[in-house]
């Protein structure tokens, strides 16, 4: 991928909205506040998903702000140039979306309380989604097909880096107080219990008819129909005409792409480089 994107310490960015200058800002100037709530995910883990889920729960389950305001705009990311020009002038308590790795995020984070919440996705399906939506935008090197995507894959050359680097990154902030980790597999197969996590993380209490509707609203259907949320706002300005954000929303579709020869290769790698963490945090193993 590195034809097309900007580098900023050995991280691979977009070259639309994103700057090494604004970048080692962000790292050296941003600050936190402490009621702020934070999102992060390694791109292609449900993050839109997660965002919707809370700003429902922030509202109370009234879907009047997702359907009004544009998902970038309710929960900026932190590291392009718009998303951190809207934060930092932003007052009151923010909701916050990055994909950074850890050594590229802000210092102020690491001494506040600001609650973050880590979304994990198996990574095979990270890999797919990631080839899909990635050849369907402009702002990234497009793969000419699954094979050459999959070696930029596991050799980390894609935007963010390494899969493997970024979660080992955040999870030695599993134990902190301030921080929940979740996974994709787990919210997909009790979206409810999850949705009850986190507002428990959040010191949120819904009444039943609320729950109900922040399920309801943050269903896959209705996000694919909702212009705020579905990124067809952006057609013909970072995604092609024929673009989608939301293509299946289900785990497991990597098993009708990847054959059984790369499938053994993220089997290999994957117990290379997190065999010392608890496997309890990956699900789909």
């Amino acid at each position: 991928m590195s034809e097309k994107g900007i580098w900023f310490e050995g991280i691979l960015f977009p070259d639309l909205d994103f700057s090494p200058d604004i970048l080692k800002e962000v790292k050296e100037e941003f600050t936190f506040k402490d009621e702020d709530v934070l999102i992060v995910t390694f791109p292609k883990s449900g993050t839109n998903w997660l965002i919707e889920t809370v700003c429902l729960i922030l509202s109370k389950g009234d879907p009047n702000w997702i359907q009004s305001v544009p998902i970038w705009e309710r929960s900026p990311w932190i590291e392009s140039s718009s998303g951190y020009t809207m934060l930092k002038n932003k007052e009151g308590p923010r909701l916050v979306t990055s994909h950074l790795p850890i050594q590229l995020f802000p210092s102020s984070f690491f001494k506040s309380k600001v609650k973050m919440i880590y979304f994990i996705r198996n990574p095979r399906d990270v890999f797919v989604s990631g080839y899909f939506f990635w050849r369907s935008t402009n702002f990234v090197r497009r793969p000419e097909s699954l094979e050459e995507y999959f070696e930029w894959f596991i050799q980390g050359n894609v935007l963010y880096g390494s899969w493997f680097d970024h979660i080992r990154g955040w999870l030695s902030m599993r134990d902190k107080e301030n921080v929940l980790v979740l996974n994709y597999e787990e919210m997909k197969q009790d979206t409810r219990g999850t949705v009850g996590k986190i507002c428990q993380f959040l010191g949120k209490k819904l009444e039943p008819e609320e729950l109900n509707s922040v399920l309801e609203n943050s269903s896959f259907q209705a996000m694919k129909g909702n212009a705020m949320s579905n990124y067809s706002l952006l057609k013909g300005v970072c995604l092609e005409d024929n673009g989608c954000l939301l293509r299946k929303g289900s785990p497991g579709d990597w098993k009708n792409y990847l054959t059984v020869a790369q499938a053994e290769t993220f089997d290999k790698l994957f117990r290379e480089k997190m065999a010392d963490l608890p496997q309890e945090l990956f699900p789909w193993q």
